[in-house]
């Protein structure tokens, strides 16, 4: 099962501001939310996690 997560739980994840997220999506740099209704949208958490992994890699001078 795929699991979503909604904003206040990326931001914990990856302890970033909500304008951070979307300054970072606006660059490419950070994974798009799923559209889930109207006025709702989502992550895939294992979108996330692959995102802050990379991070952590590339501070510790790993491939990015």
């Amino acid at each position: 099962m795929i699991e979503l997560l909604k904003r206040p739980e990326v931001e914990r994840r990856t302890q970033l501001s909500r304008s951070s997220l979307y300054l970072l999506m606006s660059k490419g740099r950070f994974p798009a939310p799923i559209k889930l209704s109207e006025r709702a949208v989502a992550w895939r958490a294992d979108e996330v996690d692959e995102w802050v992994k990379r991070r952590i890699e590339a501070s510790e001078g790993r491939a990015a």
